[in-house]
């Protein structure tokens, strides 16, 4: 059984090695163009996909799983191309 370490090592000789926190460089955090904040990372999409729960057997599971990585964007694309028809009546 591993015990708790009752004190830490320093992993560095000096004994601040942090920035000073001050206004100007928490200012710096965010982009603003003019008045607008810029937003950083990837951006939004247009159609975002949704989260569906679904039980599947566990052998179809294992099948895509075994044909190797992106198995879910092709089992996505397999069942987007059988959307079935909207059986809505018309009046």
């Amino acid at each position: 059984m591993s015990a708790k370490r009752k004190t830490s090592v320093r992993t560095s000789q000096k004994i601040d090695d942090a920035p000073e926190i001050t206004a100007e460089w928490i200012a710096g955090a965010d982009l603003y163009k003019g008045k607008k904040l810029v937003r950083r990372g990837r951006p939004k999409l247009a159609n975002p996909r949704k989260l569906l729960s679904l039980r599947l057997p566990p052998d179809v599971i294992a099948n895509w799983k075994a044909s190797g990585p992106g198995w879910q964007t092709r089992m996505a694309t397999v069942i987007e191309k059988a959307n079935p028809k909207s059986k809505r009546s018309v009046g």
